[in-house]
């Protein structure tokens, strides 16, 4: 078929006057359109209009109509003649249908109140009527010829109140039925001027066959035992959108807690992929049949390949899988999912911006299909003239067009199957792997035995006694079965080691109840063979999965391996987390406590995975968890502040100083933390409200909850230890470490001084800290009584953890890990007074570099010892990674000892 190249001789008029329909508006309701504010439709102008057109004297229905023909009238001509954008489109639509609804629901109500009197709940309570707007209504992103899908739900079973004498009492249910039915005649009949919106009620529970509407409890028992995997993707996108006054109520809050967690999981839930390949081949199927003997209609922007459901059901899929962990991908707009879905590293910001261009592109010709006749219809018009002003009114030519709508289409069928694990693509960004007809059809489990190797087949074998496998359901077992074929085809092909193989096993049966991840590992190749990679590393990796196996879909990220932690992103992202939460109602204590789990165990993981791969070393590692420390503690002392009854200004005068392994930044996996907390407050009651904060501060890091546990906390280095108190003055602790009054500081206390940091708190108390840490260590002290504490101190911690003979203990034995942390803390105490280069806490390996370089050690033995101190470091974690003891031959690391015993010597003596 020759298509013009450009528009018809027509196209020097107003590009708007080609469409039909627009014409017959101009020409029926060329009087009324002034009725319409000038401008973009907002809420306000359309209820300015909808009330001169009452005025008129029409009747709610005919106003409503009218109106709609008004509307659609300005948003042609802003969109083909003034190229608005999308937005300028859908929401003054998605407006228009909350108008409407609101209107129709009020006096639908009002008349019924006026027969039957107003609802009651069981306590006789006035009783809502929620009018949910689902798909595209419910994100605000309705088309210009658009049905609405509507669930109507009211809040509690009952009877109304009835007329003078109980006459007309209905049971609520009757009375919201009528209500329904009234609704629907002033917003769906089609009179004289057309109909408002065309609505379709096929999304309730139980479909057509369900009531009009029902009660709140009614659905929640529907969700909890009916509800389909495909209706979670129908309700994330559900919205309260009438009648507006009730929208802003608490009410609303107990339909949220019934909704979300139906849509979203706790747990990341990949078993939604095959139903939404269910549902997806039902959607193209249909598309096929109605095509069937009629080409013309294969051309469907809509529901055709690569077309806009596709974008839909990408976004949609990855926002159920991981909505129920990371809120603030609950968006229902397409466009602020794909936002947020790249933000979080689920999608390639790339590949977000060319499926909003798409999205954006397919809307847009969507709209101008519509426009030609309004139409509900989503297929390219055959008329050549017709095509030509669709592609004119785009700023393109036909030919033009149709190569870019083949582009956009082509790159989102693309990423679609990528991500439902099309035939062509093997692998994706998140992990996606090949199509289920694509793969070797499972075998039974002695069938599968087979086919193992020795070692994996013996411990596979153990599953024939195992209960937890034999009442898996058959679908789960399947899956099961498939993870360890595909791990046997690995390991046969030398892209896994046998080791791996065999914890694989090990790690997955405590898991099976949760079947969610075997269907991640099926669903994600990639992720099943780096977790492999990982188990086959290292023993601990698997116990801190087993611990929280949410963490494993992190293998899915590009950026895993090649990134380090980074404190702002971090704390950025648990902010949105925080606001998604708020907006929905949901920022309890005990979903923030989950919250501040999930985020610290996935950056934890980020950085095992990274170091178990060989991309950190050692310092890097213990600097990111103690970088990650730092947020956790800044985020949660401010979370925890903002939640506290009694404080009494709006951040607190108040500081954390950080002691040991988290003030050195040498924080290991799973290590505790040695905090002291202070404030500097004058309130009279300043020490009753700081010491409840730091008890729910506390709580809050070392609270055991569904999802583990953040820190323990060990606040052993207070002024007076355990006896002291929990939460001290600043000048009181300034007091006792500077020596000033009866009660001061031990020598150990200063020891630990050296590696003591400031954490968080005003920069005001930064300074007056560090004033006084370096005041503590740079005192004059006697050199040889210092020197005999010191090493009686050592001692003492020697015959505390004796290492049997023959053996060298990399932390307790002579010439070990301690030895060189005594020898630093030595000589920060004892010189630097006259070497302020010693002052700062930069870590034992820095420390002994300055001290040779001041001339307080021989030549050689500082560097020589920071060297053997950094590989008995490196010796002692990967020890703990693979749980493994840490005392070894002391031929293995000898030159390390008397590297160490060096120093011992040239600083004591």
């Amino acid at each position: 078929m020759q298509m013009p190249l450009t528009a018809p001789a027509a196209s020097r008029e107003p590009l708007s006057q080609h469409s039909r329909f627009f014409q017959r508006l101009e020409r029926r309701y060329g009087a009324d359109l002034a009725l319409l504010p000038p401008g973009v439709p907002d809420h306000a102008t359309l209820g300015q209009a909808c009330d001169a057109l009452l005025a008129r004297g029409h009747d709610l229905g005919a106003a409503l109509r009218i109106l709609r023909q008004l509307v659609l009238q300005r948003l042609i001509r802003l969109d083909c003649d003034q190229g608005a954008p999308l937005s300028d489109i859908t929401l003054p639509m998605t407006a228009l249908a909350e108008l409407a609804l609101d209107r129709a629901c009020r006096q639908a109500r009002a008349e019924l109140d006026a027969r039957h009197g107003a609802p009651r709940g069981p306590q006789g309570q006035p009783v809502q009527l929620w009018v949910i707007g689902m798909g595209k209504l419910g994100a605000r992103e309705l088309n210009v010829s658009s049905d609405i899908d509507l669930i109507y739900v009211y809040e509690h079973d009952g009877d109304t109140a009835g007329l003078e004498g109980g006459r007309g009492r209905l049971s609520n249910h009757e009375y919201f039925a009528r209500a329904v039915k009234a609704i629907y005649a002033l917003v769906g009949d089609t009179t004289e001027h057309g109909f408002v919106f065309r609505v379709d009620l096929a999304l309730r529970p139980h479909g057509n066959s369900g009531p009009a509407a029902l009660s709140l409890s009614a659905l929640e028992d529907y969700l909890q035992v009916h509800g389909r995997e495909w209706e979670r993707f129908a309700w994330l996108k559900s919205r309260v959108v009438a009648p507006l006054d009730c929208i802003a109520t608490a009410n609303v809050q107990a339909l949220r807690g019934v909704v979300l967690p139906f849509v979203f999981r706790r747990y990341l839930d990949y078993s939604v992929f095959d139903a939404l390949r269910t549902l997806h081949h039902q959607i193209r199927d249909h598309a096929a049949k109605r095509s069937a003997g009629r080409p013309e209609r294969a051309n469907d922007v809509k529901l055709s390949r690569g077309g806009i459901r596709e974008i839909e059901f990408t976004v949609q899929l990855l926002q159920v899988v991981r909505g129920g962990q990371y809120p603030e991908l609950r968006r229902r707009p397409t466009l602020e999912a794909l936002a947020r879905l790249a933000h979080a590293g689920l999608m390639p910001a790339q590949t977000a911006e060319q499926l909003a261009s798409a999205y954006i592109f397919l809307r847009r010709v969507e709209h101008r299909i519509q426009y030609l006749d309004d139409q509900q219809t989503h297929v390219l018009p055959t008329r050549d003239e017709d095509l030509a002003w669709i592609a004119h009114s785009m700023g393109l030519d036909c030919c033009d067009f149709l190569r870019e709508l083949d582009a956009h289409r082509e790159l989102v069928a693309q990423e679609f199957d990528t991500l439902l694990g099309g035939t062509q693509h093997q692998r994706c960004n998140n992990g996606c792997g090949k199509a289920r007809s694509a793969e070797t059809p499972a075998p039974d489990l002695e069938a599968l035995l087979e086919q193992l190797p020795p070692a994996l087949r013996e411990r596979v074998a153990e599953w024939r006694g195992n209960a937890r496998v034999q009442g898996l359901r058959d679908e789960a077992r399947t899956r099961l079965l498939r993870i360890v074929q595909r791990t046997s085809s690995w390991l046969a092909e030398g892209r896994v080691g046998e080791d791996a193989a065999v914890r694989l096993v090990g790690w997955l049966e405590p898991l099976l109840r949760r079947e969610s991840y075997l269907a991640l590992l099926l669903e994600r190749p990639l992720v099943h063979e780096r977790l492999l990679h990982l188990l086959g590393a290292a023993k601990w990796p698997a116990r801190y999965m087993l611990q929280h196996p949410g963490v494993i879909d992190e293998l899915a990220s590009d950026a895993l391996l090649s990134e380090r932690f980074v404190a702002l992103d971090f704390e950025h992202e648990l902010a949105l987390r925080l606001a998604a939460l708020k907006s929905t109602g949901e920022d309890d204590d005990e979903n923030l406590l989950d919250l501040l789990r999930r985020a610290h165990h996935a950056e934890t993981f980020r950085t095992l995975a990274r170091d178990v791969e060989g991309r950190l070393t050692v310092e890097q590692v213990a600097d990111d968890l103690s970088a990650l420390a730092d947020s956790v503690l800044r985020v949660t002392a401010e979370w925890c502040w903002s939640r506290l009854k009694n404080r009494h200004r709006e951040a607190p005068q108040f500081a954390i100083i950080g002691y040991g392994k988290l003030g050195g930044k040498e924080l290991g996996y799973g290590s505790d933390l040695d905090i002291v907390f202070v404030f500097d407050d004058d309130h009279d009651l300043a020490p009753e409200v700081y010491a409840a904060f730091v008890r729910k501060l506390i709580n809050w890091l070392s609270a055991k909850t569904g999802e583990g546990d953040l820190f323990e906390i060990d606040t052993q280095l207070r002024p007076n230890g355990n006896s002291g108190l929990l939460v001290t003055s600043f000048q009181a602790y300034a007091d006792y470490q500077q020596q000033r009054g009866s009660n001061t500081a031990w020598t150990w206390e200063h020891q630990a001084m050296t590696r003591a940091r400031f954490v968080l708190g005003s920069e005001q108390l930064r300074a007056r800290f560090d004033a006084v840490r370096q005041a503590v260590i740079s005192a004059p002290r006697d050199a040889a009584a210092l020197r005999s504490e010191i090493t009686a101190m050592r001692q003492r911690m020697r015959a505390a953890n004796p290492v049997p003979a023959g053996q060298f203990e990399v932390k307790h034995s002579p010439g070990g890990m301690l030895d060189v942390e005594f020898a630093v803390q030595y000589l920060v105490l004892a010189h630097s007074g006259a070497h302020p280069e010693l002052r700062d806490n930069k870590g034992n390996i820095a420390l002994l570099q300055r001290a040779e370089a001041a001339g307080l050690l021989p030549a050689g033995v500082g560097h020589a010892a920071a060297d053997a101190y950094r590989t008995l470091r490196q010796v002692q974690h990967r020890a703990r990674l693979n749980e493994e003891p840490t005392r070894v031959p002391p031929e293995t690391l000898a030159a390390e000892q008397g590297a160490v015993l060096a120093l011992w010597r040239a600083v004591f003596g």
